[in-house]
């Protein structure tokens, strides 16, 4: 290789080199599952919702709801949900444990795809959402801190659990 060519692709080697890295999985589905719900039975909970459903939901959480993102589960002692969302242009999984009476037990980022905001996945960022249920106020900026260089992250996270939320008291509580 000439040193022509050497000095070409050096800068290149160093820009993939210092580039954040991506697609960050912190824990998979069943370790989600154990984490928050220990040795406990968890058995699926269909989330098929009517198109009445879907409208229901949109109007009382203010945000769209995406078709088969939501996965659910039950356990003797509460509810586990999976969803995700979209940062500033990636996909975040994240994990929510709710009560048997629908309030927030647990938040957990499962995986992070964005080059920035990672801090969303600070204990003391998820624990703002502990104790809401379907109706409590939950908007960053307002009720949810926000993290600087996070922002997108943190709004569609907050977004995404009061749909969420939504989507517990008003399709899966009543049946």
């Amino acid at each position: 290789m000439g040193s022509k060519t050497r000095w070409t692709w050096l800068p290149l080697a160093t820009v993939a080199a210092a580039a954040p890295a991506h697609a960050m999985v912190y824990l998979s589905v069943e370790q989600a599952q154990r984490l928050m719900f220990g040795a406990a039975a968890l058995e699926p909970l269909p989330l098929a919702l009517g198109a009445d459903d879907v409208a229901a939901v949109e109007h009382a959480s203010g945000t769209r709801y995406r078709t088969g993102a939501l996965r659910g589960w039950k356990a003797a002692d509460g509810y586990l949900y999976v969803d995700q969302v979209v940062g500033k242009h990636d996909l975040i999984t994240y994990a929510v444990a709710l009560t048997a009476a629908g309030t927030v037990r647990q938040v957990e980022i499962l995986e992070y795809r964005e080059a920035y905001g990672g801090e969303v996945r600070g204990a003391a960022w998820r624990g703002q959402f502990v104790g809401r249920k379907f109706g409590d106020p939950v908007a960053t900026g307002r009720d949810i801190q926000n993290i600087s260089g996070a922002t997108l992250s943190c709004q569609h996270l907050a977004d995404g659990i009061r749909r969420l939320l939504a989507v517990h008291a008003l399709v899966v509580a009543p049946r």
